[in-house]
């Protein structure tokens, strides 16, 4: 780790860190927190695949559809009109709609097939992201000058490293140049987690090799086809699955770092805090 103890962190003329775990634990609070504070450069994994990595297939799908209705059609060939995503750090929709779900196409699916080739994409995307990560470390200070980093990640994070490879290549990288904070959540957590998901169902990306033992275990215990899978009962169905195969992965990557749990990171409101809280959490790894 780039802070041995605690001392070191709060000596540090340069924080730099890196937070990961499961979406809605308190990430992007605690990167909008750092933020306001001054100082903490923010950089949104998310927004980065969004804005670098796939923002010409979100405004080609968008482009797609509007190019069905003949009014637009003809707008859009003369050049009159404009399409383009408005993402922002606190509106992240465009990337989760081109992600889709799969199924009936009559209730907004996708072809499994195609839902597979853009969870592809993302995935080449959000390693691109994270590989970023040196470069905007430099960005920040030399174009910005803050002295301090906050990465914030995608909850998917975890599908593509492997936390007990002590060799793997973008852990080893990201634990370089940032410390890594896994932010833990209990099981009401998890529990809270599900109901909001149930609430208002979201695309996300899974690793393939999940992907494809859910859906076949969806498609058999509901005895459809894939035309027939209604979209949002089957990521609705799939959510708390995803969770707890999410969370030995994460488990796995806590070693390369250090673990606060969602209810510190709540508290957390200023600078000063999350400098407590990350000395408190190296005070306890030690």
């Amino acid at each position: 780790m780039i802070f041995d103890t605690a001392q070191d962190w709060i000596d540090a003329p340069r924080k730099r860190v890196l937070v990961y775990g499961m979406s809605g634990l308190g990430k992007t609070h605690l990167a909008n927190a750092l933020r306001d504070s001054g100082g903490w450069f923010h950089y949104s994994i998310d927004y980065r695949i969004g804005t670098r990595y796939m923002g010409e297939f979100i405004t080609d799908n968008a482009k797609a559809q509007a190019m069905k209705v003949p009014f637009l059609r003809d707008l859009l060939m003369s050049d009159s009109i404009y399409i383009g995503s408005n993402i922002s750090f606190n509106n992240l929709t465009p990337v989760s709609t081109y992600l889709g779900k799969p199924g009936d196409p009559d209730k907004g699916g996708l072809p499994i097939a195609e839902f597979r080739r853009r969870q592809e994409q993302f995935r080449r995307a959000e390693i691109s992201a994270l590989e970023d990560t040196a470069y905007f470390i430099e960005r920040a200070e030399a174009l910005y000058g803050y002295p301090h980093f906050i990465c914030d990640t995608g909850g998917s994070i975890c599908e593509w490293v492997d936390g007990d490879d002590p060799n793997d290549p973008l852990l080893t990288d990201l634990a370089s140049r940032c410390l890594l904070i896994h932010i833990r959540g209990d099981a009401a957590h998890t529990e809270e987690l599900i109901r909001r998901f149930d609430k208002a169902p979201k695309p996300m990306c899974y690793q393939p090799e999940f992907l494809d033992r859910v859906w076949a275990d969806y498609l058999a215990e509901k005895g459809c086809n894939e035309q027939e899978v209604d979209p949002d009962t089957f990521i609705r169905w799939t959510y708390a699955k995803a969770l707890a195969h999410r969370q030995p992965r994460y488990a796995a990557m806590e070693k390369w770092g250090v673990t606060v749990t969602a209810d510190e990171v709540a508290g957390v409101s200023s600078a000063a805090d999350f400098t407590r809280l990350v000395a408190l959490a190296l005070e306890r790894r030690a």
